[in-house]
Formats: C-alpha cells, structure tokens, sequence
C-alpha cells in the first residue's frame, strides 16, 4: 500500500495549519476553528482546493483524539474542589447548566428537526469548552480573579454533568423504543459511572501501584492504553467511547501520578485533537451553510444572552459585582469540542443531516466570538456599568437638588423674614430718636415763654439746643421701598 500522496497532504494541511495558527495566535483564537478550517479547505466538498483527503484516511487517529480529549477532560476533573464545595458549586453551576440547556431544548425544538435532535442541540448550546476557557483564563492572566474559582467550579459541574448527559444520549441515540431495554441501558450507564466516580473517589491510593515506573515511554504507553481500552469497553456497553475515556481519565487523575501524566498526555492530546477537528472539517460542505444559516444566528444570539444573564446571576449568587459577573459570561460563552462530539455522534446515529453543518457553523463563530468577547471584557464593563451609574447618579442628584430648592426657598423665607424684623426695629429707632429731639425742642419753647428774652450781653446766649426763629414745616422724608 503506498500512502506518499496522503502522507504528504496531510503534512502539507498540518504545515497550513501550524502558519494560520500562528496568524490566529495574534488576535486570540483559539486552535479549534483554525483546524476545522483546515479540514474545510482539504474536504471532497471543496475541490476548488485541490487537497483532497478522504475522511477514511485520518478516522481512527481522529478517534484517538476523541479519546485523549475525554481522558484529559477527566484527569484534569478537581475532586477536591467539586466534593469540598458540592453543594455551593452544585447550586452555581446547576444553575448555570439549567438555564442553558432548558432554553437550549426549546430551541432545539423549535426548529423542527425532531426530539432526539433537539436534545442533541441543546447540548451543544448549554455547555462551555473547558479548554478554551481554562487556555483563555492563562493567556489572559485571570487565574489570579476573585471569580476565576467560581468559573472553574461552573466548569467542574460542566463536566460532570457532560459524564450523564452522554450516558442518557447515547440510549437515547441507540433507537431502543423498548421500555425495559431503555431503562436497563440507563441503569448500566449510571452504574457504570457510579463504580468509576467511586472508584477514583476511594481507590487512589491502590491504582498508583499499576503506574509505579520511572520509564517514561513504558508509562505513557500504559496510560495511552488503559484510555483506548476504556473507550472500547464503554462502548461495548453502549455508554459511548468518549464516557469510557473520561472514567478512566477520572481514575487516573485520583492516583498519586495525575501530573505526570497530564504533562506527558497533554502533547499527546493537542496532537490526536488536532487530527479529530481536522476530521470533522472534512466532514463539512460550505454549500449546507446557507440551510443552517438562520438556526445558527438564532443559537449564537440565545447562547450570548443566556450567558449574560446565567453569569450574572451565578455572580451575584457568589457575591460578586456586575464587571465580575460580565468576565464570567463572556468566559464561559466559549463553545468548541463538546459540540463537535455531539454531532459526530449525531451523524453516526444516522440523525438530520443538518446537524453537522450547524455544529460546525456554530463552533466555528463561537470559537472566533468567544474569545474576542473574553479579550474585550474591561470595555463591555465600562460599556455596560458606566451609563447604569450615570442614571443611578442622575436619580440621587435630582433628589438631591430638590431637596437643596427645598432647603434654599426655606432659608430665602428666613431671609425675608429676617430682613423684615430687622427694618421694623430700624424704624422704630427712628421714630424714638425723632420722638426725643420733638420734646426737647417744646420743652425749650415753654421755657423761653416762661422767663422772657434774655437780656442782651457781649456773648452770645448758647443752648443746647437751638431753636429758629420761625420753625419751617419738617420736610417728608423719603422712605425706602424696602420699608
């Protein structure tokens, strides 16, 4: 068998990737939609290209990449975290979860496409990328927030949740209309969760003995195995490989080797995940985008209100202000790989075919959206907070200033009546004083009658007060208006 042509395409298309995503690197995006574009550009349903690749060709390697993410997902899982604050990271992201994926299945099922396709829908709408938002957190030198702790516990029960969501699509994606056959397909998929979830609670300690090797290579081919493996036996059982992988990821992030093997599996993961987004671009035809045009608006518009509004609420449930609550939704708004996981297993479960032109459509917008929104959050705070202060401060100085019109007319009233009392008292000074000169001026006229002229000497006769010859009427005096 010679592969040389498909080796070199391949190549050729990883060479095409690594020089976009250094251009990507410069105005933030993450690597999830420049390898889907990558795929698009290699896809039969683009041979105006000229790099085709058959999706045959890279399908088990893209299966190993499924696996690594859900492996990695679980190893990275903090079981400390999630069962030292369950209840208070329940309640947050519960809350979270709900209102996204209650909204999500209306949606879903407005647009007609059909129950199970609407569930499907509603996944890919309700949860974050958990590596966006842990990979934008780091670029954007958050870890240190008050709020990051709440965003990566929003995530946690993400996670969580993801682990149930899949037991419960994947009977509902095998078609069984049996009742019984349904409700033992779920009882299997929980109980095999619940051993895993015990397990990786309880048996650490007794797993690490499998891993105790200081041979890196012989390490790492032991927990690459045990990944493959597991994914194999979930399933076999009909819980999906990407459950499998995720348990087991769990189990081995409770061993006393988590850090080891995550700094060895992380290549690993970028590698293989690189390969199953490529995958999924080959899957897409540009020409179904126009079908699914509308639907995706619609669920980008939906994702980005419900957001703002979960965030702030999962924000003021933490006791944290309005800015932290906007940094919390435009971080968790990142959409990426558990969309694409949903519509791979909606295409092998034979569903719309719709449903992977809008998976891809709307990953490849919000992964480009998301982290744009993260970049920007300082501005939207001030876009946002700023004029709700300016009202808020415009009602408490209209308040304000009525009362000061209030206080000022009160003090003018004083003022008046101060000034009134004031020109009482002056004119009735005035008076006493006029009263006084009148009296003294008739007492020296009765006096003068009394004991004749006096007789005429050398000096001048002087009196205190001097009294005319002929008194001339008092002229009226001009009064102030003011009095």
């Amino acid at each position: 068998m010679h592969l040389g042509g498909e080796l070199l395409t391949i190549g050729v298309l990883f060479v095409i990737a690594y020089v976009l995503g250094r251009l990507g690197k410069t105005i933030g995006l993450p690597a999830i939609p420049i390898y889907m574009v990558v795929g698009l550009i290699a896809s039969p349903h683009t041979p105006w290209i000229g790099l085709n690749v058959e999706s045959h060709t890279i399908e088990l390697i893209a299966t190993f990449g499924l696996i690594l993410l859900l492996f990695n997902l679980g190893l990275e899982f903090d079981q400390e975290e999630f069962y030292g604050n369950a209840g208070k990271l329940l309640v947050s992201g519960g809350t979270y979860v709900v209102i996204n994926m209650g909204v999500g299945f209306a949606f879903g099922f407005s647009l007609g496409w059909g129950t199970r396709e609407a569930l499907i829908i509603a996944g890919m709408t309700a949860t974050s990328s958990s590596a966006i938002v842990t990979k934008l957190l780091i670029e954007l030198r958050r870890l240190a927030n008050d709020e990051t702790p709440m965003i990566l516990g929003v995530t946690v029960i993400e996670d969580v949740f993801i682990a149930i969501y899949l037991a419960i699509v994947s009977v509902v994606l095998s078609g069984d209309t049996n009742a019984w056959a349904v409700v033992g397909k779920l009882a299997l998929a929980f109980g095999f969760l619940i051993v895993m979830f015990t397990l990786a609670r309880f048996a650490g300690k007794w797993v690490s003995k499998i891993f105790a090797t200081r041979d890196d290579e012989l390490f790492t081919v032991l927990f690459f195995g045990l990944a493959v493996m597991f994914g194999g036996i979930g399933d076999l059982l009909g819980v999906t490989d990407a459950i499998g992988a995720f348990v087991i990821g769990l189990l081995c992030g409770a061993t006393r080797y988590r850090d080891r093997i995550e700094q060895l599996a992380l290549p690993m993961r970028d590698v293989f995940a690189a390969f199953f987004f490529v995958n999924f671009g080959l899957g897409l035809d540009l020409s179904t985008f126009g079908e699914v045009l509308w639907p995706v608006l619609g669920a980008i518009g939906m994702t980005v209100v419900l957001n703002a509004i979960a965030g702030q609420i999962v924000a003021r449930m933490n006791g944290f202000n309005v800015q932290q609550g906007i940094n919390t939704s435009v971080i968790l708004v990142n959409r990426g790989e558990f969309a694409l996981i949903l519509a791979t297993l909606s295409a092998a479960a034979g569903l719309e075919a719709r449903i992977t032109a809008f998976a891809g459509l709307y990953v490849l917008v919000m992964a480009i959206l998301g982290p744009l929104l993260a970049v920007n959050s300082d501005r939207i705070g001030r876009l946002v907070v700023r004029p709700a202060r300016l009202v808020r401060l415009r009602g408490r100085l209209g308040g304000r200033r009525a009362v000061a019109a209030a206080a000022a007319a009160e003090a003018a009233e004083a003022a008046d009546a101060e000034a009134a009392s004031a020109a009482a008292v002056r004119r009735a000074e005035r008076d006493r004083q006029f009263a006084e000169e009148f009296a003294l001026v008739e007492a020296a006229g009765r006096d003068e009658q009394e004991n004749g002229s006096p007789e005429a000497t050398d000096e001048p006769v002087t009196s205190p007060v001097e009294i005319p010859t002929e008194r001339p009427e008092r002229p009226v005096r001009q009064r102030d208006p003011e009095y």
